[in-house]
Parts: structure tokens; sequence; C-alpha cells
């Protein structure tokens, strides 16, 4: 099937299923007719503060901030798109140190089809492994570590300034002490560059950063596609890589388009979040150039609480942390739920947050192993340390619920909710890589430290080996596929994350939506009378009608990856009359008997029946008009084999590696999809 047909097909597809063909109520059926997408107008409705409807009228109209054609497959209600925003290449000191070698443009070659070479390197310093994308990518975005660009350019180029240094041959020796060697400076509250190759101010690395920066902003420019076509939009980016104390705060730094700074603020300009907004702020936003940008926080599950407890300068006043927390909002729209570093949704039995069991919260955990594995201790209120090493305590705020929750709380003694969070998944790639997600062909993340079984099957430590998986893709809703369609769609948050399938969903909440929408015009009435992922419900004179509803659909994905689908829930959050803060995950559709499926682990075959479509919708009947809240969605396939059980499959009994038999690695997992939330205000 060749590129053209795919993204027909799924528009065709989406076009139907969310939702106008068999689309029931229960999610069972087939048939019915196709959504009207073709009426003369949409109106936006007054569902909500920020109910982001499409454009009124005939024409679909995107402000362009650069010179581009227009898109030929324009959507005024939007088209679904996928992508990669976590991307690593050999610009990265964690990369290039395993041999990966392919730089930013054969990774967004990779992004349209074409193969990438992994390790080991032959003589002459090729891959010798090949690997493609087994379906295009819509967007795709490159994110080397903002730090050490310099440093690794001089050290792996000879006759350059400091290759000889000691540190560079520490570097180029590789291994776990070459990523050591830069990779400790990021822990440090007060970071210092390598000395031999940078000066003792830094100073001597800010011509080589700056040369690597324009090479990656020349990159993204050369693959964008600014033709109708619009086959890749790509987007200048990098990673803010801050560990403090060993804590992950990795952010991915996103611009609209090419006019960017002229060097990233990293970890050693900047190194607390804080700062990183600001000086976001100041170069980009108020530089008067045409500046816009995000900043994407990832693997909060690793983070000993340090990325989303609220921390203010101890003097702060409540205005001044109410602007913070209203720069916070401004940057920082969305958070990446899934990668291969594991899944910061939920975590069961954390203090601080009350409500039942969710046994979707131990899919793809990062925890310490061993016999038997040793459990972190609770962070409780405070913060930890270590991590980025899988070690300290964990955190309720470690994982996306707890941060919504935190939101809602801090929203309501400030006024603003500066973990208003939407969602998305990446893969974090360090094979320049993008978007391969597949349990069938994975082949490690990090180079050399993952190639051959024995290294993805027996390793069991951070970031490497079993406890890692293929990573996932961000999905967003956008009238086309360019850079202010899609940045746009991020900014309001009418975006997705899913697991590694292409699983198409839709979220609209309101109060007043007609019956038999599944049937019939979901998307039209959903945009007219509601809002969509990523709004805002208001207030007590509609909540007076009763609680609010919400529109879910949600389409398997059509290709190799993707399997049937189970069941749809929401997941609604709350702050009580009395502070706590709760969740609760309700059923909005499901196939019979789905909870019984089961997978053969020797043959991956799953004994079950699913759905290609579920569609439904659900009313809130525990609302309570006073209470803050917020709802996602979560879209959940039958089960099927993890990536490891399909690798050991394949082996004589005889040589399968240790890791195959570790009990603590399940040989099945749930793929899934997790929609951006809605917010209700009183």
């Amino acid at each position: 099937m060749n590129r053209q047909h795919v993204v027909t097909t799924m528009v065709a597809l989406t076009a139907l299923a969310v939702c106008g063909w068999g689309c029931s109520d229960d999610g069972g059926g087939d048939g019915g007719g196709a959504a009207d997408v073709g009426a003369d107008t949409i109106a936006e409705g007054d569902a909500g503060v920020d109910s982001a409807a499409p454009d009124a009228g005939d024409g679909v109209e995107v402000v362009y901030t650069e010179e581009r054609e227009p898109c030929a497959d324009r959507n005024r209600l939007r088209n679904p798109y996928f992508g990669d925003l976590h991307v690593h290449t050999a610009y990265s000191f964690d990369a290039y140190v395993n041999q990966t070698r392919p730089e930013p443009p054969e990774a967004y070659a990779f992004a349209r089809g074409e193969p990438v070479s992994l390790p080991p390197l032959d003589a002459e310093g090729r891959g010798t492994v090949s690997l493609v994308l087994e379906q295009p990518l819509d967007f795709a975005a490159v994110t080397d570590h903002g730090e050490f660009l310099a440093e690794v350019t001089a050290c792996s180029t000879p006759g350059a300034m400091g290759y000889e240094s000691t540190q560079c041959e520490l570097y180029r020796a590789g291994g776990i002490s070459g990523i050591a060697l830069m990779g400790l400076r990021l822990t440090q509250e007060e970071p210092s560059r390598l000395e031999e190759l940078c000066g003792s101010d830094g100073s001597g690395c800010d011509v080589g950063t700056r040369d690597i920066w324009s090479r990656i902003v020349d990159a993204a420019e050369q693959a964008y596609d600014r033709t109708s076509a619009c086959q890749l939009t790509t987007f200048v980016g990098y990673e803010w890589t801050g560990n403090t104390d060993g804590r992950n705060l990795h952010r991915n730094v996103i611009f609209r388009n090419a006019t960017v700074p002229e060097r990233p603020v990293s970890y050693f300009e900047e190194s607390t979040p804080e700062g990183l907004w600001g000086a976001l702020r100041e170069v980009c936003l108020e530089s008067g150039e045409g500046c816009d940008v995000m900043s994407i926080p990832h693997n909060s599950n690793i983070s000993n609480g340090g990325m989303f407890t609220p921390q203010y300068a101890p003097e702060s006043d409540e205005a001044e942390q109410r602007e913070q927390a209203e720069l916070r909002r401004e940057l920082e729209p969305l958070v990446e739920i899934f990668q291969h570093k594991g899944s910061s949704e939920c975590n069961n039995g954390l203090s601080g947050i009350f409500g039942d069991p969710d046994e979707l919260c131990e899919v793809e955990q990062i925890r310490p192993l061993g016999e038997p594995p040793r459990m972190l201790a609770d962070c409780g209120d405070g913060i930890g340390r270590l991590g980025i090493q899988g070690a300290g305590c964990v955190s309720r705020t470690d994982f996306v619920r707890g941060a919504l929750l935190t939101g809602l709380a801090e929203e309501e003694r400030l006024g603003v909710n500066p973990m208003e969070l939407g969602i998305i998944a990446s893969t974090d790639t360090h094979n320049a890589a993008p978007g391969s997600v597949s349990e069938d062909n994975y082949l490690g993340h990090t180079g050399t430290q993952e190639y051959g079984l024995e290294e993805r099957l027996n390793r069991q430590d951070l970031p490497f080996g079993l406890v890692t998986n293929p990573g996932g893709l961000a999905g967003v809703w956008a009238e086309e596929n360019s850079r202010d369609a899609i940045f746009n769609a991020l900014e309001r948050r009418e975006a997705w994350g899913t697991s590694g399938p292409r699983i198409v969903v839709r979220l609209f909440g309101g109060w007043s939506f007609p019956e038999g929408l599944c049937g019939g015009d979901l998307v039209e009435v959903g945009y007219r009378d509601g809002v969509p992922m990523g709004g805002r419900l208001s207030g007590a004179e509609r909540a007076g009608e009763g609680g609010p509803t919400f529109l879910l659909s949600a389409m398997r994905d059509p290709g190799a990856q993707g399997s049937d689908l189970a069941r749809t829930e929401i997941i609604k959050g709350w702050v009580d009359g009395d502070g706590n803060l709760r969740t609760r995950v309700y059923t909005v559709s499901e196939v019979d008997g789905s909870r019984d499926a089961a997978v053969n682990p020797a043959t991956c075959v799953t004994d079950g029946e699913g759905a290609a479509t579920l569609c439904g919708a659900w009313s809130d009947p525990d609302f309570d008009p006073s209470l803050r809240a917020f709802y996602y969605a979560r879209v959940v396939e039958l089960p099927s084999c993890r990536w490891s059980q399909r690798i050991c499959n394949q082996l004589p009994a005889g040589e399968r590696p240790e890791g195959c038999d570790d009990p603590n690695i399940p040989a099945t997992i749930h793929e899934m999809a997790w929609s951006s939330p809605i917010w209700y205000a009183p």
C-alpha cells in the first residue's frame, strides 16, 4: 500500500468512523451513513471558554507564518495526523557514544519511509543493520540534546580543536563511562562544561553550538514539504536535559517555524524549568520576530516528584506565584504520557490520591527489578532524587493523573491552572528512527547498548533492555498537515497519545447533545454544541441542566501494528469539598466478553473478540457543579504479546536468554490511546 493510499484510506475511514458509520451507541455494529463533512456552516458553541471550533463557512482558514502552498487535504472538521516529537540523532551525546551515526536529514528521511542504518558499525564507520518504517509519519521533530552539541562534534571530528584531549579520548571509548563524562554534569545545580574543550567559562563552545544548531534548523527546513501534497511536516526542536540531583526534568522544546533563537537555551544557561520558561519567553515569544515555542515535559515517571510538584521561590507572594503559573500554562500545553522509558499515566497505591486501583496503570510501568522486585518509597509531599537511575522515591505527581489533579488544586488556590496539560506520546528514539514503534521489530533505542538479543532480553537497567518498550506516537486533529495547523492543534491541546498503534480517538464534551450522534453528525454537532479534547466547559448556569455529556469515538489502527478495540473509558479527576484529590474510571463502550480475552504467549494468538470502531455517549452520574474536574478518554485494545515475548518465541527453547523466563516481565500488554482532557470549571 503506497503512502497516498494509506493517507486517503485513513482520512476516509475517519470521516466514517469518527463517527458516522456503524459506530453504534454500544460500540457494536457496522453500517450506517457517512458523516456530512461538507455542511455549509458550523457555528462556535457556547459550551466552553476554549471551544476551538473550526472556522465557519465553506473555506478552511489556516493563517501561515511562513510561505508555503495550502494543503490539498484541507478539512474544516480536521483530519487525524500522527507524528513523533522526540527524536535523537548522532548530534546527541548519548546517541553518538553508542554508535548512532545518522544525523537529522537521515532521521527525516526515515520518517518519510526511507531506511536508516543502525549499529554495529563496519570498518568504514557505517551502520550494518537496516531499519524501515512500516508506514511514514505525517510530522516529526528532531530533538537532540541542546547540551554538548559542540563537544560531540569536537570529539568526533579528527583535527577539530579538542579532538586529542583526554576528555574526548574518554568519550570516544564509549559505553557508560562515555555517557557519564557528560551526563553527570547535567545533575549539578550549577553545571559546568568540559573545560578542556570549552574553556573555564564555557565560551569556547559557543561557535560550535551555533553551527550545529544551524544544521538542525536547515535539516528541518529541507525536509519540510511545502507543496500541496503536505507529506511530511517537520519542526525545529531540541531537548532541554535537566537532571538536577538525578531527577528527570527533561523538556522537548518545539518551535512553530524556522524563526528561532541563534542557539538553544540549554541546561548550562538555565538550570531550572522556571529559568527555561523565562528565557524562552525572552528570546522567542518577546523577540518581535515571529518566534513561537512550546515546552513538552516527558518521563515525569522518573522525576521523583520534581516535574509536577509546584515549586515557587520561598519569598514569593501569591501574585508572583500566579504569574509563574500563567507562564507555565502558556509554554507547557502538553505532556508526553508514554515513550521508551515507560508509561507516565498513573501508578496505583501512592499517597494523596483517592480512587480504586486501575489495572491498566501497571502496563509498561518502569520499576526497579530483581528477585523479588524491590519497591520504591513514596515521596509523599516531598521531592526525591536519582529517578533517572530507577531509584529514589515515587511521587503522585510523577504521573499525569497526579499532575492534572495538582493543577486543579492550584487553580482553586491561584485562579490559574499551571498544569492544564494536553496529552501526546512519542518514542525518544536514540537511533534516529522516529515513529519506529512496532512490537514485532524492536531493535532497542540506544545503539550498541541494545544491539543483540542478549542486551535487549537480559538488561534491566534504565534506559536499556527489558524495562523499555518501542514507544508511542502523537496524534492531532488539524485542518491540514502544515506547521501552523499542527502547531495550533498542539497548542489548543486537540491532541492524543498512543502506546504505538495508530488508534484514532475523538472526544467532545457538552451539556445537551442530541441522541444518535454515533450514527450521524458527531463531529459537526460536537464542535457546534460542545468542546473537543483540550477544551474547557464553563459553568454553573449550564451545570444546572445536569452533568456534562461526553461523546467518545475510536477507531483501531487499520495496519499490521493494530489490534481490535476492547473498550473505551473516561477517566475523571476532581478535588472534593475537603480538598482531597480523587479519580474514577468509567466505561463508555465495551465489546461483550472482551475483558475475558486472553493471549497464548507461546503463539501470540488472542482468544477473544473486539471491534474495529467503538462509539458512545456518557454522562457523569456523580457530577457536582461546585467542584473543578477533568475528563480524559482512554481507548484499550485487546491484549497482545509484548515485544520481548515475540522475540523469545522466535528462539529455540535452549537458546533463549534468561530474560525470556523473568517472571517480572509481562508476556502480554494492552496497547492504548489517551486523549487530552476536557476541563470543567464552576
